[in-house]
């Protein structure tokens, strides 16, 4: 079977789900192959964890200088790996940095590229939302293999061992004038919280919410349940909470097994980011507000009422336990 090669999402120590996904999307193609790009040794660090979700062959692209460019590492490495590789695909997770490199893969190897996918198949056709959230397509590639980023949460990660066989690969020689350097990094302050994309529940605060003071009530609600936290375009406009956790089409797709929405009505932006979720529960005083239409349960009420009991039950509850 041909290779599909996975760029893998990493913090230099751990493997990110989102990864895990695509090993597990990937085996539908091929036979996965780990690209993995970071400092010397971090592919040695992820080699095991790779294996056991299915990666047979793990591309070692390690330099000192990795960190210091945004994008075009990974571009390089995934280029060269195709070239060695001759791949069916090449899965991205379709974050935003994500998107960018699968973009600049497909122009520099001349190939099709499909974004945003919520499924794949084994005849390389991918299921993909588009138009904000107003349909739903099928897409596949006139013109060479295909580039895929595949939404995160769109695959359950299934583990899969294998004996997996590292490859080095080495990377060209950064040309600083033509590549974007990175000056600075900002810590995340979600604290202990799953990342927004990763996360297996995410509870998003809107308009609604009143305020940045009003959001201790969704994150209260988040811990509660070990889920992250999201905000709509309108809060995060407003100033309620950091763009980082904006969910929505000029946010963050997620696709959690349980997405809760507290105060927001459901503009087609935000509904875009996250429809694709396994189960979704809306909390809103307007019974008219577009997003109980989307919602699997809505509750018609005071979210400053509702969150905090659904905290205390679930609190009680896990208590019991």
């Amino acid at each position: 079977m041909p290779d599909v090669l996975v760029l893998v999402d990493h913090d230099g120590e751990h493997v990110h789900k989102t990864t895990y996904e695509l090993l597990t999307a990937a085996r539908r193609l091929g036979e996965p192959a780990a690209v993995v790009v970071g400092t010397p040794g971090t592919a040695a660090r992820l080699e095991a964890s790779l294996a056991r979700h299915g990666a047979r062959s793990v591309y070692a692209a390690e330099s000192a200088e990795v960190d210091e460019f945004l994008g075009t590492p990974a571009v390089d490495a995934l280029e060269r790996a195709a070239g060695e590789a001759s791949p069916a695909a090449v899965l991205v997770s379709a974050t935003t940095d994500g998107k960018e490199v699968a973009g600049r893969l497909a122009a520099r190897l001349d190939t099709g590229l499909l974004i945003d996918a919520v499924d794949v198949d084994s005849s390389r056709v991918v299921t993909q939302v588009v138009f904000g959230g107003s349909y739903t397509v099928r897409s596949q590639v006139t013109h060479g293999m295909p580039v895929i980023t595949l939404r995160p949460g769109s695959f359950e990660a299934e583990e899969c061992p294998v004996r997996a066989e590292v490859k080095e690969l080495a990377l060209p020689p950064a040309a600083p004038t033509s590549c974007a350097r990175v000056t600075a990094r900002r810590g995340a302050i979600a604290g202990d919280r799953p990342e927004l994309t990763e996360a297996a529940v995410v509870v998003s605060g809107g308009r609604g919410v009143g305020g940045a003071e009003g959001f201790s009530v969704v994150e209260d609600l988040a811990d509660a349940l070990g889920g992250a936290v999201g905000a709509s375009r309108a809060a995060v406009d407003a100033g309620y909470y950091p763009h980082q956790y904006q969910v929505g089409q000029t946010g963050k797709s997620v696709s959690p097994q349980l997405y809760i929405a507290l105060g927001i009505s459901g503009a087609i932006q935000h509904l875009a980011g996250m429809q694709t979720s396994r189960t979704i529960v809306a909390v809103n005083k307007d019974p008219e507000a577009p997003i109980l239409d989307l919602a699997d349960y809505g509750v018609v009420g005071d979210l400053f009422a509702v969150a905090p009991e659904l905290t205390r039950q679930v609190a009680a509850r896990r208590a019991a336990d």
